[in-house]
């Protein structure tokens, strides 16, 4: 049975506390590609924030400090990819939040690069990694920031998108967007993520990943 799901019926979530997943793949190789997006952004709040990210612990890099009084956890997991519901499980797990309270953060081909999408549930797509998340924790009721990365051109192989190097000319639109991620969490925890989603949502085409 998922964390989530067994603790609907217990009370006792940690108020106040929020635990936000940055998905990525450790190691160089990988840092500067599409699919690290969500490392970006747990890094441009780290550096924002002045939370300082290196205790590892949970299969995971972490680092904790507050936002606007409330605390957070800021967690890249190490287990790649395809194992990243490990380390969110785990995590989730010690600080004991709620569902809402739990914000993970990832890349998506089937939105615009350059773009993000806030949402307080779904399924998990084509992302290896959130399908794990979603497997872990036994519910798809958390909230999830989705960068987009723009779907593969016309002969281009899926994973060289995601893994492989990314030009120049996209380089910048992919900050901004990993900056705006971070802005995102941080009115999450500030004015709440209806108001949050308000804000940050834009228009694009999306395919329904439910």
């Amino acid at each position: 049975m998922g964390f989530f799901r067994r603790q609907k019926s217990e009370p006792g979530f940690a108020k106040d506390t929020y635990v936000i997943v940055g998905l990525g793949n450790p190691g160089k190789e990988y840092a500067d590609t599409r699919h690290n997006m969500g490392y970006k952004a747990i890094d441009v709040l780290s550096s924002d924030e002045n939370i300082e990210i290196r205790r590892n612990k949970f299969h995971s890099l972490i680092g904790q400090g507050r936002i606007a009084g409330k605390k957070v956890i800021l967690v890249k997991p190490e287990t790649y990819m395809n194992r990243s519901g490990i380390a969110v499980r785990k995590s989730a797990m010690y600080f004991n939040v709620a569902p809402e309270n739990l914000i993970v953060i990832y890349d998506d081909i089937d939105l615009p690069s350059g773009s993000i999408r806030i949402r307080k549930s779904g399924g998990a797509g084509t992302h290896n990694g959130m399908k794990s998340v979603v497997e872990q924790l036994g519910t798809k009721d958390f909230v999830r920031i989705r960068i987009g990365v723009g779907a593969a051109e016309a002969g281009e192989d899926l994973v060289n998108r995601v893994i492989g190097e990314v030009p120049a000319s996209e380089r910048e639109l992919l900050q901004k967007a990993a900056a705006e991620a971070a802005a995102a969490v941080k009115d999450i925890v500030t004015i709440g993520v209806d108001n949050a989603m308000n804000r940050h949502n834009h228009v694009a085409t999306e395919k329904n990943d439910n």
